[in-house]
């Protein structure tokens, strides 16, 4: 799974309605294997694995499915089908959909780490503690671990990490002798100086993107969202969270930010020229540069994230793994794929295609860390997310409709980043939609 964009492009596609299937008393429970089975050998996964068995993934990842392959020649009566039915926001309308209607859904699916909660506590997934699988929380990061952990259950193991760094344009740096910023002072500080050298050229671009709001409130120690089953806290005016708003109005005044949007042509051709000098970003977006802005090979390097002054703490952005659905005939098969591509050979596939581990083994490796990046100018860039990942803050929760407020991000803080209204009464504007939603949808929400 070589990438989990984080930057979620969501689309009106997932829209309240189809939401609907998550309700109070599905919250309630958990979800539990169909068969009631709370042990399951390892003897009856092997047995699983010989007998004749089509398992349908669904995913967008442009590994999987030579994941797929390995896993087949390895267990040659297993067939994995990899069906492609959108990324993000379309596979997620479509799963919702064949989760109401009782029917359809794959027996696994790629399930972003901020949407696990929404389908876990609907009673839509399976605990993989019945399989034995919490016995492997060692193997992985503690942040990782903690956001496949729902109430108690365990809906995913690990696959792939967001840590937090700033990708920032060498070239555009020195050409206007700006000095790598280390805290969002100094990011701020080589904003204006950038704009007042040259005003085509831009610290960053950022016209509204819910994804990188959570994790950089997350990072300055925000935790806007509590959540204990259907009891719900909504809180954007704890210290962190306004840290953050603070500190980023700043950006937003100083007009150092592009308004150009995310993922448009425009937005790529200035990462290539260095006119967007920085992105902040999870450890993905290393392969997005590679792939897609190849002519500035060179130019760009990686840096720890701006910190809030004293406070060093990160956070993540993207990351996910293959979750295993309830609707599933093929429990054991499929747990059997799922463990595979985390923590067997399908994992190193999905690392050698750019994505960054979850392994704590693999983390520690001087072999992984040291590895040269030439696109990066041969920066050693693992070691930079490695530390990241190690210095993420704990306690960062997601709503249980996170995929939803995404989709409404723009509608109630968009306006902030066009100056008609401040992020503080943005993210207020948010808050009150993301209450009165809560409540429809038959939570208990503060």
């Amino acid at each position: 799974m070589n990438r989990w964009p984080r930057h979620r492009r969501t689309t009106s596609l997932l829209v309240g309605t189809v939401l609907t299937a998550m309700t109070l008393s599905a919250c309630g429970g958990g979800a539990k294997d169909d068969s009631g089975t709370k042990n399951t050998s390892e003897k009856e996964i092997k047995a699983a694995l010989d007998k004749p068995t089509e398992l349908t993934v669904w995913s967008w990842s442009g590994s999987l499915p030579d994941v797929a392959k390995a896993f087949e020649k390895k267990h040659p009566k297993i067939k994995v089908n990899i069906q492609n039915v959108g990324t993000a926001a379309e596979q997620y309308t479509k799963l919702q959909n064949a989760i109401k209607a009782g029917k359809g859904a794959p027996d696994l699916a790629t399930i972003e780490y901020n949407a696990i909660p929404q389908y876990a506590l609907s009673g839509a997934l399976v605990d993989l503690k019945q399989f034995g699988f919490d016995s492997f929380k060692e193997k992985f990061t503690p942040a990782t671990w903690d956001s496949v952990n729902v109430k108690g259950g365990l809906y995913e193991l690990p696959l792939n990490a967001g840590p937090m760094a700033m990708f920032y344009n060498k070239k555009t740096f020195d050409k206007f002798d700006i000095e790598v910023p280390t805290t969002w002072d100094e990011y701020l500080k080589a904003g204006i100086k950038l704009k007042k050298a040259d005003p085509e050229y831009f610290i960053t671009a950022d016209n509204g993107n819910a994804g990188l709001t959570e994790s950089l409130t997350w990072s300055a120690g925000g935790r806007p969202f509590k959540v204990d089953g259907e009891k719900i806290d909504i809180d954007f005016q704890d210290v962190g969270t306004k840290k953050y708003a603070e500190t980023y109005q700043k950006l937003l005044d100083a007009k150092v930010l592009s308004p150009i949007a995310g993922w448009s042509n425009e937005w790529f051709q200035g990462l290539a020229t260095g006119k967007i000098a920085t992105l902040t970003s999870g450890a993905w977006m290393s392969g997005i540069l590679k792939g897609s802005v190849a002519k500035a090979s060179g130019d760009w390097r990686v840096a720890p994230l701006p910190s809030y002054g004293s406070d060093s703490s990160t956070s993540m952005n993207g990351g996910g793994s293959l979750a295993l659905t309830k609707q599933s005939d093929n429990k054991l098969a499929a747990a059997a794929f799922l463990r595979y591509v985390s923590l067997e050979e399908g994992a190193d596939i999905t690392q050698a295609s750019g994505s960054f581990p979850a392994r704590s083994e693999v983390l520690e490796s001087l072999k992984f860390l040291g590895a040269k990046d030439e696109y990066f100018g041969g920066q050693e860039i693992n070691r930079i997310f490695a530390d990241s990942l190690a210095s993420v803050g704990g306690g960062w929760q997601y709503l249980p409709y996170d995929v939803y407020a995404v989709t409404i991000f723009n509608d109630q803080v968009g306006k902030a980043y066009t100056g008609e209204k401040t992020l503080e009464e943005g993210l207020k504007d948010w808050e009150k939609q993301l209450i009165k939603y809560g409540k429809e949808q038959g939570f208990t929400v503060n």
